[in-house]
Parts: structure tokens; C-alpha cells; sequence
């Protein structure tokens, strides 16, 4: 079992920052994909970026290409989501996922096994 704990979530106005936490524990060697998911009110989760940390590859969704990064500390078993240049249409509860199988489309809610309870992020212009 993996367990996933999302954080850094908060109000914040455009422009900003802000880098989100996701700590990973319970079996997370086991662990092939970490990736990010954002839902905003009446649409659909979307998946903004993943990471392959056995290899360091990472990919994002073209929306959101440019004003994200995610990366992953090995030692503190935590994957990270910097978010800068906040836009109001980021407003979105993030959720972290894991999986435990080698996918073929990191950013699809499909490919993933365990999911962190989200953590809300707040924009106003």
C-alpha cells in the first residue's frame, strides 16, 4: 500500500507562486510514475505533469508547459510541484497520484494507482 500526502496548497493572488508537496510513504519502491492532477469546480480532472524518477524524465500538458516544474527528492521520498505565473484558471484542488506500473500516458487519471486527498489552490486576480 502507498500512501500519498498532499500540501502547500493555499490563496494566493496572480502572478505568484507557489510550490505544492506531495510526501510519499507505505511501499514506495514499489513506485514507477508520480504524477500531478488538478479539478476545478465542474470540470474534469486533468493531469498537469508526471514524473519517471527512476529516470528523471518528466512531461506536462501543453497548457500548462512553461509555468510548471515537477520534480522528486529521492532522500525525503516527496514529489513537488512548482506552479509560477499564477493564473486565476489555476483555482483547482491538486491531487498527487502514484503508480505502480510503467505507463504509456503519464498524464491520464487511468494510469494510476493511489491517490493523495488534494490539496486546494486558490487564485484571484
Amino acid at each position: 500500500q502507498v500512501h500519498l500526502v498532499e500540501s502547500g496548497g493555499g490563496s494566493v493572488q496572480a502572478g505568484r507562486s507557489l510550490r505544492l508537496s506531495c510526501a510519499v510513504s507505505g511501499n514506495s519502491s514499489s513506485i514507477k510514475y508520480l504524477g500531478w492532477f488538478r479539478q476545478a469546480p465542474g470540470k474534469e480532472r486533468e493531469g498537469v505533469a508526471a514524473i519517471y524518477p527512476g529516470a528523471g524524465s518528466t512531461g506536462y500538458a501543453g497548457s500548462v508547459k512553461g509555468r510548471l516544474t515537477i520534480s522528486h527528492d529521492n532522500a525525503k521520498n516527496t514529489v513537488y510541484l512548482q506552479i509560477f505565473s499564477l493564473k486565476p484558471d489555476d483555482t483547482a484542488m491538486y491531487y498527487c497520484a502514484a503508480s505502480r506500473n510503467s505507463v504509456n500516458r503519464p498524464l491520464s487519471s487511468g494510469s494510476y494507482n493511489y491517490w493523495g486527498q488534494g490539496t486546494q489552490v486558490t487564485v484571484s486576480s
